[in-house]
């Protein structure tokens, strides 16, 4: 089935279609369940491992159509090209129709699973917990080549002319974090950098630039001192030419954190979700994919309960747990940045009229 990139409208009008399901789960929702763990009570996880179960069968979902998001960035036109291939060749392999669907917030797209209008997406790193515990997502693939599920780092950038050697000479500076849920972005920061010298919160008031392509470029004109990003990110902009890689200094670099995860709604039916699954496995990056996602050719099996384990230890570190209080205050943060965005510019001051000519003497 072709790949169709179709406008936000015209899938709007398609995915409200489907909120009535979502309404009629919710509703059925029962108090039975054996173990909910740090889940929604929308979800069960009675065999423990960490994941929504499978709802009964008249709670299961076939549709015809499929929808793919992808974690938010900077230009959506971008990967929405990036995955065209993938989306083709989904199309093909589960003999169903495959819509990319381009989301503007973590929020956005952890709401589309949980209201039954998204299928399939791949989740940053941190949102992933969310997307876990609030939308019923099941992760089952990551990134990477023949030798494995690639990782990222943590890196802390500065400008290479700048001052700066070391962490702990950020202190009173302008710091760019992305945003409260990014693990790389925000949470490792506030776990890792007390260690090397430098604690968020005491030393320097973050700056929630939304996102770690905007870190990046902000680093690069000036308007932050430091940005905390994922190697991934920093590398894929160098490799773009967004910027220019040796126009940076990498201060700090931690150890490994799993990439962005790709998981499937719950609720699908099984032999679906099976099929949906083995269709990424087999799926062989085109030069285009291999190139923009730092040689990673494939996608490879993944589960929360293991692969996350990093991510969830360094949420417990720093008291930020992926639940519904924490995710709401994460939204209404989003919201409140996209308004910010949207607003038209503030006026230019009217020049004060020109003084009289003083009479000619």
């Amino acid at each position: 089935m072709p790949f169709l990139h179709v406008r936000a409208g015209a899938i709007a009008v398609a995915m409200l279609a489907s909120i009535g399901p979502f309404v009629s789960r919710e509703a059925a929702a029962q108090d039975t369940c054996s173990n909910r763990g740090q889940l929604d009570t929308l979800y069960c996880d009675a065999n423990n491992d960490l994941v929504a179960d499978l709802p009964a069968a008249n709670r299961q979902r076939d549709p015809s159509t499929m929808i793919f998001a992808y974690t938010p960035v900077e230009d959506p036109a971008v990967y929405a090209n990036i995955f065209k291939p993938l989306m083709d060749y989904l199309g093909t392999c589960t003999s169903k129709r495959w819509v990319y669907f381009p989301v503007q917030s973590n929020s956005a797209q952890i709401e589309a699973m949980r209201s039954g209008r998204l299928h399939v997406a791949g989740f940053s790193t941190g949102p992933t917990g969310f997307a876990v515990n609030i939308a019923g997502a099941v992760p089952f693939a990551a990134k990477g080549s023949n030798e494995g599920v690639r990782g990222y780092h943590l890196l802390a950038i500065v400008k290479a002319d700048s001052p700066f050697q070391k962490l702990a000479d950020l202190k009173g500076r302008k710091v760019a974090h992305t945003s409260p849920s990014s693990n790389s972005g925000n949470l490792a920061p506030r776990a890792l950098f007390p260690a090397e010298g430098l604690t968020p919160g005491t030393d320097y008031q973050p700056i929630m630039s939304g996102g770690h392509d905007r870190s990046v470029l902000g680093v690069n004109t000036g308007d932050y001192d430091m940005g905390a990003v994922a190697s991934d990110v920093f590398d894929r902009m160098g490799n773009r030419g967004t910027v220019k890689a040796d126009s940076f200094r990498i201060i700090y670099k931690s150890t490994v954190f799993p990439t962005s995860s790709f998981a499937h709604a719950h609720d699908l039916a099984p032999a679906l979700a099976a099929k949906v699954k083995q269709c990424f496995y087999d799926f062989k990056f085109p030069a285009e994919m291999v190139k923009e996602f730092n040689g990673d050719d494939r996608f490879l099996p993944i589960t929360y309960l293991k692969d996350w384990a990093p991510v969830r230890e360094v949420a417990e570190k720093t008291n930020t747990p992926y639940n519904r209080a924490a995710y709401d205050a994460e939204a209404r943060r989003e919201a409140e940045a996209a308004a910010r965005r949207a607003a038209p510019p503030a006026a230019a001051p009217t020049p004060a009229a020109p003084a009289p000519a003083a009479p000619r003497p």
